[in-house]
């Protein structure tokens, strides 16, 4: 193929050739070019492995927030894939996206998580943001100089989006919005936040839109941010909001539409998912065949022991079905075609492997394994989430039974 010529993430990167291969755009049916693909996942593999992984076990040991790794990645251009490149984004693809979020998750789950975040806000504002919001929000987001937050999940609305209590009314031109969101990613740090509320409480999915919130205005809370189990460098915390003032412009879309806007971004969402538990189970595997090399017991390597060598051989096994689903997924969406099914059953049951893979690898790796600090130990709890986030593996089912056997 014929690659038009670098976007902005090519130019910014300077004397890093890879980052202006892989960062050319990938038009149509382009999509499947392997040199361009290689070249992108050269470039975030090369960026995981020297500026990531190295941090990982303080990063997740302190719950420090490394903001200077995602405005590195904004230089290189690895925020944003998806976005049309006349709107600051790479215009890559859902299959590079998939590439870069594997690679990322690799050196470290919590920084591709993050990534995921700024695609999944990054796509509504491109598609539903005026040109005054994307010149407020999406602009400064893909250089992160803003950051943001998604605030869906409350309380009694998880999985069940349809309980939403939070409320935004209309007051002369504008909105007041009230209600408590809980479990937001980068709730605690956030600049700013698409948040869902009701517009019309009696009208059900179609009463919902979503606002572009400051989260540093008046009358927004940050309630207390939570200590997680895994991707501890990514923070989650709760946002109160208390009769708060909102302009007609802080409005993402028409009113009424944002439930179907929220649940148009969910099978590149659950994609990215998907890769991201890929990159978990990638790195488990790598890990447990060098330490299966290296340590000795009985006078000879763990690796020529049947027991390892069948659990290595599922994790490998697991890890290879899990990048084809996800690939696969991706592939169908750079078609324009629908991927609901194929994206449930990629990151169903990517995340399933990962977590049952991860656990292998900490067994692989004995007493060793169970120790704060080794990587398996951490890959094993990153990788739980996984299975909650971005839809519950058992809410995936459900999706995947009703698109084979209908509604």
């Amino acid at each position: 193929m014929a690659c038009s010529p670098p976007p902005r993430c090519a130019r910014a990167s300077g004397a890093d050739p890879p980052a202006a291969s892989c960062c050319r755009r990938l038009e149509e049916d382009a999509v499947t070019d392997e040199g361009a693909l290689a070249a992108l996942r050269d470039t975030a593999r090369r960026f995981a492995e020297t500026a990531v992984a190295p941090r990982a076990a303080e990063l997740d040991e302190t719950e420090a927030f490394p903001r200077d790794i995602y405005q590195a990645l904004a230089k290189l251009g690895l925020l944003g894939i998806t976005v049309p490149e006349a709107m600051g984004g790479a215009e890559a693809g859902v299959l590079a996206y998939a590439v870069v979020m594997e690679e990322l998750s690799r050196g470290y789950a919590s920084v591709a998580d993050q990534v995921g975040l700024v695609e999944l806000l990054g796509t509504l504002l491109s598609e539903h943001g005026t040109e005054a919001q994307r010149a407020e929000y999406l602009a400064p987001l893909l250089r992160y100089e803003r950051s943001c937050a998604y605030a869906l999940t409350e309380a009694e609305a998880g999985s069940d989006l349809a309980n939403l209590k939070a409320t935004a009314l209309r007051d002369g031109d504008g909105w007041r919005l009230t209600g408590e969101k809980m479990w937001i990613h980068m709730a605690p740090r956030a600049d700013f936040a698409a948040v869902l509320a009701r517009t019309d409480p009696a009208a059900g999915h179609r009463g919902m839109s979503i606002f572009l919130v400051d989260l540093r205005g008046p009358g927004v809370e940050r309630l207390r941010a939570e200590h997680k189990m895994g991707q501890r460098a990514s923070p989650v915390g709760g946002l109160r909001f208390e009769d708060v003032k909102l302009p007609g412009t802080a409005l993402l879309g028409p009113e009424g539409r944002g439930f179907h806007m929220m649940m148009s971004v969910l099978d590149k969402g659950r994609i990215g998912i998907g890769a991201l538990a890929l990159g978990i189970l990638q790195r488990a595997l790598e890990e447990s065949i060098a330490f299966a090399k290296q340590r000795v017991q009985f006078g000879r390597p763990i690796a020529e022991q049947q027991a390892i060598r069948f659990m290595i051989a599922d994790m490998a096994k697991d890890t290879h079905a899990a990048r084809l689903m996800v690939q696969d997924a991706a592939r169908k969406m750079d078609r324009g075609e629908r991927a609901t099914l194929e994206a449930s059953m990629a990151k169903c049951f990517a995340s399933d492997a990962a977590v049952a893979r991860t656990a292998d690898a900490v067994q692989i790796h004995g007493g060793t394994g169970y120790i704060r600090g080794v990587t398996v130990e951490r890959l094993y709890r990153d990788a739980k989430i996984t299975q909650i986030y971005e839809g519950t593996n058992q809410i995936q089912r459900v999706i995947m039974a009703r698109e084979i056997l209908g509604a």
